[in-house]
């Protein structure tokens, strides 16, 4: 079906562009941008997805992003996406190769929590992403608090509340 490739071995020119193809070039006011804002992506998390002819299909990028709680303290975190896919090609599982790809590439010695924003019903039941730890957490703009999502082996680990926001040492 298709080859998944480091990120790093595309182009960044044409990254934009699918993205542009996947979302519309007006995609930087979404408020993932804003959580993301400032960071680069984690080159060993990120991925492209080529198809047949060896020609970009999709990407995923991951980010080093931390949730800062009441106390101040900030919570490190991986924000996964956004996963792109060119539109005549999405339904073809690129999608998901490409999620599988990044979580998988998570280092399972110390898996930091992973966190998106998307279809709860979907990730959930193909990724273990869910909502139920998620409900006091805030982003730096507009979203659907259901669309919140995280991911982890110890949601013991997971504060009730904080600010998603680009990852500040």
């Amino acid at each position: 079906m298709s080859k998944i490739i480091p990120l790093a071995d595309v182009e960044p020119a044409l990254v934009e562009q699918l993205l542009d193809a996947a979302f519309e070039p007006e995609r930087h006011k979404r408020t993932a941008y804003k959580v993301r804002e400032g960071m680069e992506p984690l080159g060993n998390l990120s991925f492209a997805a080529l198809d047949d002819s060896d020609m970009l299909a999709g990407t995923i990028q991951s980010w080093p992003v931390g949730l800062t709680d009441a106390s101040g303290r900030m919570h490190p975190m991986i924000m996964v996406g956004p996963v792109a896919v060119l539109p005549h090609l999405q339904g073809e599982g690129f999608g998901k190769a490409l999620m599988t790809a990044a979580l998988t590439a998570i280092d399972p010695r110390a898996p930091l929590p992973q966190v998106l924003i998307g279809d709860p019903e979907y990730y959930e039941r193909f990724f273990g992403f869910s909502n139920a730890h998620t409900g006091g957490w805030t982003l730096p703009g507009p979203y659907e608090q259901h669309r919140l999502l995280c991911r982890t082996a110890n949601p013991a680990v997971l504060p009730q509340e904080g600010m998603l926001g680009p990852w500040r040492r």
